[in-house]
């Protein structure tokens, strides 16, 4: 059985959401990083970068959430989260570079500047810069969803695993307030049966938990 190494509200979330779309058989296997276990020996094994999610399948293991996401839908191809038309399947890795590249990247450097790194390294100045980008290429992904229930196609894709998990992330810095076409996409993405938890649950459970 696949194990997933992950962690509440990290990007372990949407490796879980394709699992779980694609009713695969997996264990979840929690890995405390506040508590310091990704940089634990056994841990590193594992992934060298001591960071979530990993995925494990029988001798192979995966690291970088949307590569594990790209991984399974190959995987389970007959379940469809991975298109089989050439021209669509190469709009659905478009749209997850996108989303880890443009979309992703600004919010990693808010969560570093608000709050990862010491505070004498913080530069609120980046911050305002990392919101700027963010907003510029949300801009056009809310083009991109006029009239669109999913990212690519007339079913969900790997680019949907990827990209509803990065404007939640968004969400949670105010930042998708004015884009009503994204808004609504990762609502409704989340209020699929299979979804995972919000990143907002995910955090409350891991708090209560600690």
């Amino acid at each position: 059985m696949m194990k997933l190494y992950g962690l509440g509200p990290t990007r372990s979330l949407r490796a879980l959401w394709a699992l779980r779309e694609l009713d695969a058989e997996f264990e979840f296997v929690p890995v405390n990083i506040l508590g310091g276990e990704a940089r634990h020996p056994d841990f590193l094994r594992l992934n060298p970068a001591g960071k979530l999610p990993v995925l494990v399948d029988g001798d192979f293991i995966l690291t970088e959430s949307a590569a594990i996401v790209m991984y399974l839908a190959e995987k389970y191809g007959a379940k469809g989260l991975m298109p089989t038309d050439l021209k669509e399947r190469a709009q659905a890795y478009r749209w997850t570079l996108f989303a880890v590249t443009e979309l992703e990247q600004p919010l990693w450097r808010i969560a570093k500047h608000e709050f990862l790194y010491p505070e004498h390294k913080r530069l609120p100045e980046d911050v305002a810069l990392a919101r700027e980008e963010f907003l510029a290429m949300a801009a056009v992904l809310e083009r991109h969803m006029d009239g669109r229930e999913f990212i690519v196609g007339e079913r969900m894709t790997i680019a949907d695993c990827v990209t509803a998990y990065v404007l939640d992330w968004g969400n949670e810095n105010a930042l998708i307030d004015g884009f009503s076409n994204l808004k609504a996409y990762f609502e409704r993405m989340y209020a699929r049966p299979r979804a995972p938890q919000r990143i907002a649950e995910a955090m409350a459970d891991l708090q209560q938990v600690a």
